[in-house]
């Protein structure tokens, strides 16, 4: 299920967030934690536990950010491609 999956992507993108030895600058660190505050919302919309205005951006968003962090974090490039893929097969 699209869901799980996306919410098992956003699970890996906190621990992420969470790595004190993590080498992300802190653009990159609030960039990062917009874009889980983003799926979080989302996922609860899809879950019908809260109302949530839709990001016309999220997608175009995670794309942009999967491309910037292509060469220092190919890892986090990696799980970034994997959400793309769970928004599209929600139908978002």
């Amino acid at each position: 299920m699209p869901t799980e999956r996306l919410k098992s992507q956003l699970e890996s993108l906190q621990a992420t967030l969470n790595e004190s030895n993590s080498d992300l600058t802190t653009e990159e660190r609030e960039a990062l934690q917009a874009l889980a505050t983003s799926l979080e919302a989302r996922l609860l919309k899809e879950r019908g536990e809260a109302e949530v205005e839709e990001d016309p951006t999220l997608v175009d968003g995670v794309n942009l950010m999967a491309e910037q962090f292509e060469a220092r974090h190919p890892t986090l490039a990696g799980t970034l491609r994997s959400v793309m893929q769970s928004l599209a097969d929600m139908g978002i």
